[in-house]
């Protein structure tokens, strides 16, 4: 597999965005993922994005988008949303990037006043509907699992059920290391993945709270997860995701460590040579 990083590491540092992507491939990443809503740039920053990605050789694999309102109860606010996540597959298209990465939301109410099963209905018939604009386009989705209680997709079961309901080839998984650890799914659990991940994200925790911290700093014993995601041979990239570096001016040593990292992980997983 490709070894990828989220820009989102640069931006959160306060880095231009040309300078992010000139610094990745200097690091050594075979790709790159980007984080940008196309509702809030403009054609210069698209323009710009392509440009530099093109100039450096870095393929942008994924678009990262978060759209909790997909199961909003609220049919104006659904229907925002699932025009919003074509925009995302339309830039993903102009990038001749391969998926959009999707993160639905999470039940409102604590599961009173609305049922359950209402909410994951309109997830997935708002899947299947993004789903035929995906395959048109050539490219699919990669559904988000959140660690979080009352997320929708929050284990890898419900990641299996929601797949299979929705039945679309365009509709598939993210698998992200920490945010398994943190909702206590073992490693074993990613074999119920086959044939349906087509993208990964890396990063560590500690183990209680969200943290995306370069591998090493945290809790997370990566190994066994890795050698999980060998077999099922998925053909394309662990993205690296980091989070608000605690020294924003020391972005780029904060960066190195983390791909240098992953890239001995990922070579002892047998994922990368």
């Amino acid at each position: 597999m490709k070894l990828g990083l989220i820009n989102s590491a640069w931006a959160q540092a306060g880095r231009e965005t040309a300078w992010g992507i000139e610094q990745t491939k200097k690091l050594g990443f075979d790709t790159i993922d980007i984080f940008a809503d196309p509702l809030d740039i403009d054609v210069r920053e698209r323009q710009l994005i392509r440009r530099e990605c093109d100039r450096h050789g870095l393929p942008i694999v994924s678009i990262c988008c978060v759209a909790t309102g997909l199961i909003d109860f609220n049919p104006s606010v659904q229907r925002f949303h699932v025009d919003r996540v074509a925009k995302y597959l339309d830039l993903a298209y102009e990038f001749s990037a391969s998926n959009v990465l999707l993160v639905l939301g999470e039940y409102i109410w604590n599961h009173e006043v609305i049922p359950a099963e209402e909410q994951w209905g309109f997830a997935v018939e708002n899947c299947q509907r993004l789903g035929d604009y995906a395959a048109e386009l050539g490219l699919k989705i990669a559904l988000e699992l959140e660690p979080f209680p009352l997320s929708l997709l929050n284990n890898i079961d419900n990641m299996v059920r929601f797949i299979d309901d929705v039945d679309h080839d365009a509709v598939r998984a993210n698998i992200d290391i920490s945010h398994l650890v943190l909702a206590n799914v073992p490693s074993t659990d990613i074999g119920k993945l086959a044939g349906k991940a087509i993208h990964v994200h890396i990063s560590d925790c500690d183990g209680k709270v969200h943290g995306d911290l370069p591998p090493g700093r945290g809790v997370v014993q990566f190994e066994p997860y890795l050698k999980e995601i060998a077999k099922l041979k998925i053909d394309g990239a662990v993205s690296i995701e980091l989070e608000y570096s605690p020294e924003p001016d020391q972005i780029e040593a904060w960066v190195e460590e983390a791909y240098r990292e992953t890239r001995k992980l990922m070579s002892s997983a047998g994922l990368r040579s």
